[in-house]
């Protein structure tokens, strides 16, 4: 796992973000066409939500370091780290449908690549395990950079990231002779301990979605 360069190119991108303030404008624009479902603090919106945009965006290079160490250590890196590489050429070599966008808006995109590519992968695995990989929930802040990118190239990368595990996992990756041992490392409490450091991103940030508007 190249980490440093992943971690590079978010300096690049932040040192961007300084000389032009792109991000912040744009947020500045969606701010008052946000979904009422996503919970803002009142005093300070706008910054809560530049906060959620970069800490979305630092998260990816130690959550996918993180994965890689704990796949090492639990005896599951062959079938892991393929999907992890995935995650960080999303960073390195973005796909084409993301190059209009330059600094940490590009990399918004690609941090909801590499999130939403994690999030799959382990609805692949309580499919097949009733446990998650990870136990990281990312379901609330997808969302969110799901809103923030738009619905309608949110939907493409979606479309992206589905290929992309189509092409690497089906139910013949866990038809294999291995897959009882590979359970029991699942479940050793090794694996889920490494984990326990990693909050809800988006409770921690104080952005959160209320999904009843009923009240």
């Amino acid at each position: 796992m190249n980490i440093a360069a992943l971690r590079e190119q978010i300096t690049r991108a932040r040192q961007h973000e300084t000389e032009t303030g792109q991000l912040k404008q744009q947020l500045e624009k969606q701010l008052p066409h946000l979904h009422p479902s996503i919970h803002l603090p009142e005093a300070d919106a706008q910054g809560a939500l530049a906060r959620f945009v970069g800490a979305y965006i630092d998260q990816v290079p130690e959550l996918l370091e993180a994965a890689n160490d704990v796949a090492r250590e639990a005896g599951i890196e062959s079938q892991i780290k393929p999907v992890l590489k995935i995650a960080e050429q999303y960073f390195l070599q973005p796909p084409a449908i993301t190059t209009t966008h330059l600094g940490l808006g590009c990399l918004l995109d690609e941090a909801y690549l590499a999130h939403r590519l994690v999030e799959e992968v382990n609805d692949l695995y309580i499919k097949h395990f009733n446990q998650p990989l990870i136990p990281l929930d990312t379901t609330v802040a997808n969302l969110i950079a799901h809103q923030l990118i738009g619905e309608a190239f949110a939907n493409q990368l979606d479309e992206v990231v589905h290929h992309s595990v189509d092409e690497m996992l089906n139910d013949q990756s866990f038809a294999l002779e291995s897959v009882e041992q590979y359970r029991d490392k699942l479940s050793s409490p090794d694996t889920g301990a490494a984990w326990k450091r990693w909050p809800c991103l988006s409770r921690q940030l104080g952005v959160g979605l209320e999904l009843d508007q009923s009240a």
